[in-house]
């Protein structure tokens, strides 16, 4: 039998100490959001948020807030859900920074 560990290619494999921060929040709309900001040294500076109703995750940086449609593409929300979400990540996510 092999070792299933020799069948895999690891592009990447590493370990980082990251902050998170847990938020709930009710908008205009009455859709509640309970949500998980990570912050990491990877992604160029954008913020890992995830969906804790609904398990959806993405990176997000603030280019990414302002691309129509994106963010209630990505978490399966309307409109006006997605303008409140998309007031508290402008917040939350800042301006990308790069390092080398």
């Amino acid at each position: 039998m092999t070792n299933p560990q020799h069948d895999l290619d690891f592009l990447s494999d590493s370990t980082e100490s990251t902050s998170t921060r847990f938020v709930t929040f009710v908008g205009h709309s009455m859709k509640r959001f309970d949500l998980a900001v990570t912050t990491t040294n990877r992604f160029y500076g954008k913020k890992l948020v995830t969906d804790l109703q609904n398990g959806r995750t993405a990176i997000l940086g603030s280019d990414d807030l302002e691309e129509a449609g994106y963010l209630e593409h990505i978490f399966k929300i309307d409109a006006e859900e997605g303008d409140e979400l998309r007031i508290f990540l402008h917040q939350v996510i800042g301006e990308p920074y790069f390092t080398d």
